[in-house]
C-alpha cells in the first residue's frame, strides 16, 4: 500500500481535550478508519476491538525492544527494561515468563489477600471522613503490597512510589528533558536499591517473591541478575501504576452516578463484576505498541514489515460492536470481554494480583463508607498513555465502625 493510499488518522494524541476525554475522538476514528496511519508518530493506530484483539494475539506482531539513545546516557533506564518479558518475543519471552510465573505460582497472590485487607483498613482508619482516595488510600496500598512481596522494608515505600512515578513518565509522548533526567535518576537509584536488596535476600532467603525470583536463577536457563531486576521493576511499575489508575478512574466514574455506589453497598452487584467494568470503562493503559515482523493485514489494511502498530485499548473497550451501551457504566455487565490486561502471549502476568487488590480495596471502601461521594476538586493527570487522576477528594458521613481498623 502506497503512502498516498493509506487511511490517515485524525487523532491528535497531544490535544488537551483528547487527553482529558479521548472517548468521543475514539468513537469518530473507529467509525471512520479503525486502522489508520498516524503521521506524527509514524505508527498505525488501531481503534476497534476486533483489530486490537488481532494485533495482541498475532505472533507476527511483536514487542521489539530498542535501547534508548544515546545508550550510555540511558543505560540506567535501559537495563531495567530490555530484559522484561513484555519487551521480548518468544523464545526469550517464553523462558522469562515461565521462570517468573513459577515464582508467582508459589501462592503469593492468595497469600497477599489478607494483607491487602489489613493494610487497607489501616489506611482508611487514618483517612478520616474526608480524604484523597488516591494519596491516602489507592496509591500507598499497592506499593505496600509490592514491598511485602519483594521483602522490602515498609519504610522504603515512599521511595518506591517516587521511583515508579518518575520512571513511568518516560512512556508518554509528551516527555521533556526534565522528565527524562528525573526518570534516569530514579532508574539508577532503584537499580542500586534492588542490587543491594538482592544481596540481602541471597544471603538470607525468605518466603517473599524476590527470594523466589533469585531461586529461579538456579538450573538450566536460570534468570540473570538483570532479569531479576527487570521482573521487579515490571512488578512495581505495572502493579502500582495500573492498580492506582484503574481504581481512581473507576471510583470517580462510580461516584459520579450515586445509584451505582448504592447498588454495590446493597450487594445488588458483585464487587468482582464491578472491578471488571472499572477495568473496561476508563482504561488505565490506553496505548500498547507492537512491531510488524513481516507483512501483515490488519482488518483491511496492509502493514509492512518493520512498521509500528499501536492498539488503543480504551477505544477497543468502548467498541459498540462488542459492548452494548458501550459508553455507559454498567457494574453488572456480563459478558465483559475487555482488553484492559491485553491478550495473547503478553497477557498481563499480574492480572490475578491486580484483581485481588482492586476487589479487596473496593470492598473495604464500600463497607467502610456507604455514604461516600465526590467532594469536588478532582484533577486528571495530563498524560495519555497511562490515564489517571492526580487528585480524587471524597467525603462521607463517617466510616461504618463494623469494619474496625486493625493495628
Amino acid at each position: 500500500m502506497s503512502r498516498r493510499d493509506r487511511p490517515l488518522s485524525r487523532l491528535d494524541l497531544l490535544d488537551p481535550d483528547v487527553v482529558t476525554d479521548p472517548y468521543p475522538a475514539f468513537a469518530v476514528e473507529r467509525e471512520r478508519a479503525p486502522v489508520a496511519w498516524h503521521e506524527p508518530s509514524a505508527t498505525w493506530l488501531v481503534t476497534s476491538h476486533a483489530g486490537c484483539s488481532q494485533v495482541l494475539r498475532d505472533r507476527r506482531l511483536g514487542r521489539i525492544w530498542t535501547d534508548r539513545q544515546p545508550r550510555a546516557v540511558f543505560e540506567p533506564f535501559n537495563v531495567l527494561h530490555r530484559n522484561q518479558m513484555m519487551e521480548n518475543q518468544p523464545p526469550a519471552h517464553t523462558r522469562l515468563r515461565r521462570k517468573v510465573s513459577a515464582a508467582f505460582a508459589r501462592g503469593h497472590v492468595e497469600r497477599i489477600r489478607p494483607r491487602v485487607q489489613t493494610l487497607g483498613r489501616q489506611l482508611l482508619a487514618a483517612a478520616g471522613t474526608t480524604f484523597d482516595a488516591l494519596a491516602d488510600f489507592a496509591e500507598p496500598l499497592p506499593v505496600l503490597v509490592i514491598a511485602e512481596l519483594l521483602g522490602a522494608p515498609t519504610s522504603d515505600v515512599a521511595r518506591l512510589r517516587r521511583w515508579s512515578q518518575a520512571i513511568v513518565r518516560m512512556y508518554e509522548p509528551t516527555r521533556t528533558a526534565d522528565v527524562e533526567h528525573t526518570a534516569l535518576t530514579a532508574s539508577r537509584e532503584f537499580g542500586d536499591y534492588l542490587r543491594d536488596l538482592m544481596l540481602v535476600r541471597r544471603a538470607a532467603p525468605g518466603d517473599d517473591l524476590l527470594s523466589d525470583l533469585l531461586r529461579a536463577q538456579e538450573g538450566e536457563q536460570g534468570l540473570t541478575d538483570d532479569e531479576v531486576m527487570a521482573a521487579a521493576i515490571l512488578l512495581l511499575n505495572a502493579g502500582h501504576e495500573a492498580s492506582v489508575n484503574v481504581f481512581g478512574n473507576g471510583l470517580a466514574a462510580v461516584l459520579a452516578e450515586p445509584a451505582q455506589w448504592e447498588k454495590l453497598g446493597a450487594g445488588v452487584v458483585a464487587v468482582e463484576s464491578a472491578v471488571e467494568e472499572m477495568l473496561r470503562y476508563d482504561s488505565a493503559l490506553q496505548l500498547f505498541e507492537r512491531t510488524a515482523m513481516t507483512d501483515v493485514v490488519i482488518g483491511e489494511v496492509q502493514v509492512a514489515a518493520g512498521e509500528k502498530v499501536a492498539v488503543l485499548l480504551g477505544s477497543a473497550n468502548r467498541d459498540p460492536v462488542v459492548f452494548d451501551r458501550a459508553d455507559d457504566l454498567d457494574l453488572g455487565r456480563d459478558p465483559n470481554p475487555h482488553l484492559a490486561f491485553g491478550a495473547g502471549v503478553h497477557f498481563c502476568l499480574g492480572a490475578p494480583l491486580a484483581r485481588v487488590e482492586l476487589a479487596e480495596s473496593l470492598r473495604l471502601l464500600v463497607d467502610s463508607y456507604p455514604g461516600l461521594r465526590l467532594a469536588g476538586g478532582e484533577r486528571r493527570r495530563p498524560t495519555f498513555v497511562l490515564r489517571g487522576y492526580e487528585r480524587l477528594p471524597v467525603t462521607a458521613d463517617g466510616p461504618d465502625r463494623s469494619v474496625p481498623a486493625i493495628g
